[in-house]
C-alpha cells in the first residue's frame, strides 16, 4: 500500500453512490461562555451567543459522502414537524432525493442539543422517541431500496437505536446487497448486534466492541479476543473497531488483526467522528479499496473531525492534503 494508491481511489470516489439508511437527527448547538456559577444551584450559567443546527445521524453520514464528492441517498424516518420539514429542505438544498424519508405523524423529529462553552460541552438534551418504527414504513424503505438498489454501489446502515432501524429492515438490506454484491456496512448499536448479521462490516467503538463482547477490553489480548468473537457471532467479513486516541483495530475473516495509529493531532470534539468513519469507509471499499485501504483513508479522515467542535464533514482537499503529509505503513 503506498500514497500514490491511496489518493487514486479519492479520485474514484466521485464515482460512488452509496444509500444510507437509518436515524436521522437534527444536531443544534447553543454556543457561548461561562463566567459565572448559578447562585440558585452549582451549575454555570451560559451567556449565549449563537445558535446552529446541522444535519445529524444518518443524515450527517450523508453529508459526509457529499462533502468527499461521493452522490447519496438516504431513508429513514422524521417527524411531521417543523424540524423534520426543515431536514427535508437541507436535504433538498443539497440536491438529495428525499422520497426515501417517511415524515411521520407519530413521533417527533430526533433533535440532540448540545451547550458548548469556550470549545467544551456543557450539557445535551434529546427530544426523540426510541419505539420501532411501523411495519408499513419498513415496508416503505424496503420497496424504495428494491427500487432503486440498482444505482447504489454500497448502502450504509447508520443505527443509532431511534426505531428506523430493525430486524427485519436490516435482513431486507443484506438480501438485497448480496443479489447485487455490494457492501453493507453498519455503524451499530449493541442492543442490535444480532440484527446485523453477514454485513461487510460494523465499526464499534471501543465501548461499544467490549460490551458486545461481553467483556472489557484491557490490553492487546482481550482486544484481539473481542474482535475475534465480533466476526464469529456476525459472520461478517470485518469489524473494525475504533479506539480513540489509540486508532483503530481492524479485524478482517481469515487475517490478521491491523492496528492503524491515529494521525489527530489534538482532539477537541468526537461528535460525528463514527458517522465520517463509515462515510469514508464505505466510498473507498465501493471504489475499489480493499478493507486495510479503506481503513487507513477512515483513519485520516477521522483525525481531520476530531479537531474541529461540532458536527462536521470533512471536505475530499483536506484528506487528500492530510494523507499526503502522512507516512503511510
Amino acid at each position: 500500500m503506498d500514497k500514490k494508491s491511496i489518493l487514486g481511489h479519492l479520485e474514484r470516489f466521485k464515482s460512488a453512490r452509496i444509500l444510507v439508511v437509518g436515524d436521522i437527527i437534527l444536531d443544534h448547538f447553543i454556543w457561548g461562555k461561562v463566567s459565572r456559577i448559578s447562585p440558585e444551584a452549582p451549575v454555570p450559567v451560559v451567556d449565549i451567543n449563537h445558535e446552529s443546527i446541522m444535519l445529524g445521524g444518518a443524515a450527517n453520514v450523508l453529508n459526509n459522502i457529499v462533502s468527499l464528492g461521493g452522490r447519496a441517498g438516504i431513508c429513514g424516518a422524521v417527524g411531521d414537524d417543523e424540524m423534520g420539514r426543515r431536514i427535508i429542505r437541507e436535504l433538498k438544498l443539497k440536491k438529495i432525493d428525499t422520497a426515501g424519508i417517511i415524515m411521520d405523524n407519530c413521533r417527533p423529529t430526533t433533535v440532540k442539543t448540545r451547550v458548548i462553552a469556550h470549545s467544551q460541552q456543557v450539557v445535551r438534551f434529546d427530544r426523540e422517541s426510541k419505539g420501532d418504527i411501523a411495519c408499513a414504513s419498513e415496508d416503505i424503505i424496503l420497496d424504495y431500496l428494491k427500487t432503486h438498489n440498482s444505482t447504489f454501489t454500497g448502502i450504509i446502515i447508520s443505527d443509532y437505536a431511534k426505531g428506523v432501524v430493525t430486524r427485519k429492515l436490516v435482513s431486507g438490506i443484506v438480501r438485497v446487497a448480496a443479489e447485487r454484491n455490494i457492501p453493507v456496512a453498519v455503524d451499530p448499536k449493541v442492543g442490535h448486534l444480532d440484527y446485523y448479521k453477514k454485513v461487510t462490516v460494523v465499526t464499534p467503538n471501543n465501548l461499544e466492541a467490549s460490551q458486545a463482547a461481553g467483556f472489557e477490553i484491557t490490553d492487546e489480548a482481550s482486544l484481539a479476543a473481542a474482535g475475534k468473537k465480533l466476526l464469529e457471532k456476525l459472520k461478517s467479513d470485518a469489524v473494525l473497531i475504533t479506539r480513540g486516541e489509540q486508532g483503530m483495530s481492524l479485524f478482517i475473516n481469515g487475517g490478521k488483526p491491523e492496528h492503524i495509529p491515529t494521525v489527530a493531532k489534538e482532539v477537541y470534539d468526537v461528535t460525528g467522528a463514527g458517522d465520517t468513519v463509515i462515510a469514508v469507509l464505505m466510498l473507498a471499499l465501493s471504489t475499489g479499496a480493499d478493507m486495510r485501504e479503506a481503513a487507513v483513508i477512515a483513519n485520516h479522515a477521522a483525525g481531520i473531525v476530531v479537531g474541529e467542535v461540532g458536527t462536521a464533514a470533512v471536505k475530499l482537499e483536506q484528506l487528500k492534503q492530510a494523507i499526503k503529509q502522512a507516512t503511510i505503513r
